[in-house]
This record gives C-alpha cells, sequence and structure tokens, in this order.
C-alpha cells in the first residue's frame, strides 16, 4: 500500500517584485505538522536595477524561518534587529504577539548583478505561546548540526532528529532536514521521524514504490513516518513535520492564530498603524483589500 497520502506541485506566487514557488498551504493539506507555509524563492538572477524590496509588514502568532541556498538578504525588525542572512545561516523570528519586519536587498549589492534563492517558513505557535512576546535569534552556518551516513550528507536545520538538536530555538516538537546524495541510494528514515512527515526535492529526482519524482514536488506521506526512496545521483531533499496541534489554525494574509478575533485585531491594529516601527524604515505593505468578484 502506498504511503504517499498527497503529492504537491510546486506553485507560483507574488511577493511584491519577485516571484515565488509556493509549497504550502495547499488546499487540500494546510499544514505539516506545525509546518503551516513554505515559500521557495527563485533561483533568480538580478540585475544592477532589479533588487528583493519587500517593506515593513506585520506577523503574528508564527515563527519564521528563513534559509538560504544563494544570495543575500538584509532582515530588519520592530526588535531593533539589523542582521544580513547569507547562505546555510538561519534566521528564526518568532512574532507571537506581534512584530513587523523588512527584507531587502543588502545596499552593498544593489548596484551589482546578484542571485538569490532560498527558503521562507512559517511555524505556527503552540497556542499558550501564540500571544508571547517576539523574539529574534540569527544561527550561524557552522552551528547547524551537519553529518554523514551512509553516504548522504545531513544537516539538521531545525529541531530534533536521528539523536541530535538543531540550536535553532524552536517551540514545539518539529523537525526540518536536508539531505544531499551525489550517488543513486536508497534511503529509509521512517523510525527517526514522528507526526506527520513531508519530503521536498528540491533538485534532482526520487523514486518511491515504483514512482518517480522530480524537483519541485512535495510528497506527504499517510502516516506518521516516511516509507524508505531512493535518492537518484545529484539529489537534494528536504523532510519537514511535526507532531500537529490539537486546534486548527486560521490564516489571513501575513497573521497566523487559532482565534479569528485575533487574527481580526491584528488586521486593525496593521491599517491602524498602532504595530512597532522598524527603525530606519519609512515604507510599510498596506493591509489587502478584500477581493472582489
Amino acid at each position: 500500500m502506498s504511503n504517499t497520502q498527497l503529492i504537491i506541485e510546486e506553485r507560483a506566487a507574488n511577493i511584491g517584485n519577485f516571484l515565488v514557488g509556493r509549497l504550502l498551504p495547499f488546499r487540500q493539506k494546510r499544514s505539516v505538522g506545525p509546518f503551516v507555509f513554505i515559500d521557495h524563492m527563485g533561483p533568480a538572477t538580478l540585475t544592477e536595477s532589479e533588487n528583493l524590496d519587500v517593506p515593513p509588514h506585520p506577523h503574528i502568532g508564527l515563527s519564521t524561518l528563513t534559509f538560504l541556498f544563494d544570495g543575500s538578504i538584509m532582515h530588519k525588525d520592530s526588535l531593533g534587529t539589523a542582521i544580513e542572512i547569507k547562505p546555510g545561516a538561519v534566521n528564526w523570528m518568532t512574532a507571537g504577539k506581534g512584530v513587523v519586519h523588512s527584507e531587502r536587498t543588502p545596499n552593498y549589492l544593489r548596484n551589482t548583478q546578484k542571485t538569490l534563492h532560498g527558503l521562507q517558513i512559517w511555524v505556527a505557535l503552540p497556542k499558550e505561546l501564540e500571544h508571547c512576546e517576539p523574539s529574534f535569534y540569527h544561527i550561524n552556518e557552522e552551528d547547524i548540526p551537519t553529518w554523514t551516513a551512509n553516504e548522504i550528507a545531513i544537516k539538521l536545520i531545525a529541531g530534533e532528529f536521528f539523536g541530535k538538536k538543531s540550536p535553532v530555538p524552536v517551540h514545539s516538537k518539529l523537525y526540518f532536514i536536508e539531505l544531499k546524495s551525489t550517488i543513486k541510494q536508497t534511503v529509509d528514515l521512517g523510525k527517526h521521524l514522528f507526526g506527520e512527515s513531508a519530503l521536498y526535492i528540491l533538485e534532482g529526482s526520487i523514486v518511491s514504490e515504483e514512482h518517480t519524482y522530480q524537483s519541485k514536488q512535495i510528497l506527504i506521506a499517510k502516516d506518521s513516518s516516511l516509507c524508505s526512496f531512493t535518492m537518484n545521483k545529484n539529489t537534494t531533499v528536504y523532510i519537514f513535520g511535526g507532531e500537529p496541534f490539537p486546534e486548527e489554525r486560521y490564516i489571513h494574509w501575513n497573521f497566523v492564530s487559532s482565534s479569528k478575533e485575533k487574527i481580526e485585531q491584528a488586521k486593525t491594529d496593521w491599517k491602524n498603524q498602532t504595530f512597532d516601527k522598524v527603525p530606519g524604515e519609512t515604507e510599510f505593505v498596506p493591509l489587502p483589500e478584500p477581493k472582489t468578484k
């Protein structure tokens, strides 16, 4: 019996002046464990006159995880953080009751040709932490657990896996893992996973139960673990998931909450610009107007 519950194709979405591939949410699967939103940015080459510019925008009720494969993003937030994220490092921002941040091409790269490629992820917070104080952590690439097992390069970007723990300060039981293989080989990680599981193919392809799956596809498992699969040579996959929350999570724009009332309040607060400001920023992303038929 197949363990694949759902296969999701990456879908294009617009985040202002930059197109991304949206992986979650999907109408048939709104979340995987505590993961409620995943965007695949790029790969893109930007000219001297093209830059990433996402003005200040708000979040509540979630943690954001930014992980780059290539390029650079300058992160600024209403906590006073101003830090450049580079490939392999992790930006982990917990919005809690509310935080505002901007994401832009760093000044020293703005008039040059550059590339951008990475993942942006939202992880819902446990109900009791949805209104916590916001916080920000930057974890350097060298501090992320990395090892080799059976000629597979493994990186534990966040959470717990294989008896190891990432320094990213997550708030629930989850995992976000990178697997890289230069040769064709079979992988069986099921006994090390828990909760809900999904696999995203960044590059290359895999074979599972005699079916071949290509890059830009997500496979979501039926049960709490992924069956064994074969990674073809030069393949990179990401496995993510964890324990789901008992309460449903609602998503509206950049807001995530188990309470529709909290989302409505956040919409009002942003419209009235009562959120804390990002130092040095004067722009902001307006609250989207409801779509009319």
